[in-house]
Order: C-alpha cells, then structure tokens, then sequence
C-alpha cells in the first residue's frame, strides 16, 4: 500500500511546502482578524494552501485565534486544511477513487458551513472570549518557517535561499507526520487481514437503509477518533473500511475525523481549556455526522456512490514495472534533495 502512494505523498508534501514558504504568515494573521463570512472564506482559502499535518494545523489556528481571528475562523483554517489539501487528495485518489477526492473536497466545505452557523449553539461568546485569554498563555505548539525577505514568484524560482525555506518545511512536515503515516500503514496491514464478519460486526448490515447510513456516520468518527491516527494517515484504513463493508457516508465521515483523535484533543485541552475542548470537539462530532450524512444524499442522487469494492490485493499491490515505479523513484530524489538541503544548511525542525 505504501508503494501505491509513496510518490503522492512527496508530491503533495512538497507542493505544500511550496506554499508555506512563500506565503508570509503575517498577512494570513492580519486578515483573519474579526469575525464574519470573509475572515471565514478568508481562512478556507488558506488552510487549502496549507500542511496537511492535523498538528500543524491546529498549533497554527491556535496562533490565529491568539491574534483575534474569531472562533469560526480558526476551526474553518483547521478544516481546510485537513480535508482541502492536495496530498490528502492525491492519496485517496490512488487508493479508493477519485469519487472519494471529490467528496472530501465537498464535505470539507460543506463542513465549514455547517460549523460556522452552528457555533453559537456549542460556544458562547463568553466561552470563547475565556479560551483566547487561555491560548493566550498556552505554550507554542509545532512551527513552521515563513516567507521572510518579499520576492516575486520567478525570483523564488531560482533562489537557493527560497528552495531551502521551502525544504524546512518540507522537513518540519514529515518530522511531525512521520509516525502517523506510517502507523496509518500498519494498522491498515493489520485491519486488512481480519475477515469481513470483523467489519460486519462494527456496522449494521440488515436494517432499513437509512439507519444503515446513520450508523455508519456515527461510527465512523469513532472508529477515528480510538484509532489515534490523523492526517494522511487515515487514508490507508479508510481504504480498509472501505473494502470491509463501510458505507460511503461512514468512509467519508471517518477521514473527516482527524481533528478529534484522542491525542488532538488533549492539546485543545492544554490550549484552550476544558469548557471549550468540549464544546468544540462536539461540535466537530456533530458537523463530521451531518457534512458526511448530506454529501451521501448528494452522490447518491449524481449516482457517483461506487458499486465496486476494492479487494485486499488490490489495496496492498505489489511492486510491479510500471509508472508508479518511475514515479516513485523520482519522489525518493526529491525527498533526498530536500532533506539534503536542510542538513546542508544546519536545519534543526522545530518541534
């Protein structure tokens, strides 16, 4: 399996990279500023252009929330850009098609929407003025490097200094990512022996349809949530669910799942207090259910729900002589040269 996505992985990795590195962090926190409908599409924009890392993500939305973004804005950046990414795309292409790249893309909007008008119902202006002052004193969390010095985009082409700001966080990424992917992986491997009456025992098989879909929203998240794996590293399993017998809403509601795995909420705890860990991890449960929920209904009436499953071979393929192989040989000289650029420089990754 990790031979399907190895070259995915370094290409989004470093697309992402990409963007972090040129785009000054400085201009994201002064206009996500306020709260409102632009701070929030504003946040959505560039959460998409993001880390995937879900660590990342939330130590960067906490910076924002500090500054004065609003609630909706921070947990809008954290949703972008877990489920808008590019590698998180990629990766789910390659392994179970391309109409699960486009639901998470479409569920990750719709849970934007459903999140910011049902805020106020979760956290009060109160609970969340107190979180601020909280995260306010909390200690920093996992850094990434910005753009420094302004240049224009064909003057970064050709700039060894812009090349290693991008291979920083390049590095930083995979420092953080590292063990969830490859836990991702090995709990795949070890899901992927068990039989399919160990999946049919999770989810209801014989019952009305609808509470089928019900169910399988619901436990998807949960399965996340006790699974400790976030990020790309959900892919893998998602992809075993998938073959095991899990709905499309509970495929789809389980990657949604990766902000409210066990060790995530411990730091919101530490970042922001209990009231508001609380009330934001519910919120998120209940927004994953429902975006998950909608998108189904939404394929089903396209007609774009899969029929066809993929087998356990055909999920843990082989090394064999085709594009994948010259793929991924040229992802491990970009992966070398970039960390090759750190070492040269003296990089020590933030942690």
């Amino acid at each position: 399996m990790a031979w399907e996505v190895w070259w995915a992985l370094v290409l989004g990795f470093a697309i992402s990279a990409i963007v972090q590195a040129w785009v000054p962090r400085e201009r994201i926190q002064n206009a996500l500023g306020g709260s409102g409908i632009r701070p929030v599409a504003l946040a959505t924009v560039l959460g998409a252009a993001s880390s995937s890392c879900s660590y990342a993500a939330i130590a960067i939305a906490k910076s924002l929330f500090q500054k004065g973004a609003s609630a909706a804005s921070a947990l809008a950046f954290q949703f972008s850009s877990t489920n808008l990414v590019i590698e998180l795309g990629i990766v789910m292409w390659v392994l179970i098609g391309w109409q699960f790249t486009l639901a998470e893309f479409i569920g990750g909007l719709l849970l934007i929407a459903i999140m910011t008008l049902l805020l106020r119902m979760f956290v009060s202006a109160r609970v969340e003025e107190q979180a601020r002052e909280h995260a306010r004193q909390a200690e920093s969390g996992h850094q990434h490097e910005s753009a420094g010095v302004q240049m224009t985009i064909g003057r970064r082409l050709v700039s060894a200094s812009a090349w290693s700001d991008v291979a920083e966080n390049f590095r930083s990424d995979w420092s953080m990512l590292w063990k969830e992917v490859t836990i991702g992986f090995l709990l795949a491997g070890f899901l992927g022996q068990l039989p399919d009456s160990f999946f049919n025992a999770l989810f209801i098989t014989h019952a009305p349809a609808a509470l089928k879909l019900i169910e399988n929203a619901i436990v998807g998240p949960i399965i996340a949530v006790l699974s400790f794996v976030c990020s790309v590293g959900n892919v893998p399993l998602a992809a075993v669910l998938w073959s095991g017998g899990i709905g499309f809403a509970g495929v789809i509601a389980f990657i949604f799942a990766d902000l409210i795995v066990l060790p995530i909420v411990l730091i919101y705890r530490k970042y922001y207090g209990n009231a508001y860990t609380a009330r934001i991890v519910a919120l998120m449960f209940t927004t994953m259910v429902i975006a998950a929920l909608i998108v189904d209904g939404l394929f089903s009436v396209a007609g774009l729900i899969p029929h066809a499953r993929p087998t356990r071979a055909e999920i843990f393929g082989s090394v064999r002589i085709d594009y994948r192989l010259f793929t991924n040989i040229l992802a491990v000289a970009i992966f070398a040269t970039l960390f090759a650029l750190t070492m040269r420089r003296g990089v020590r990754v933030k942690r």
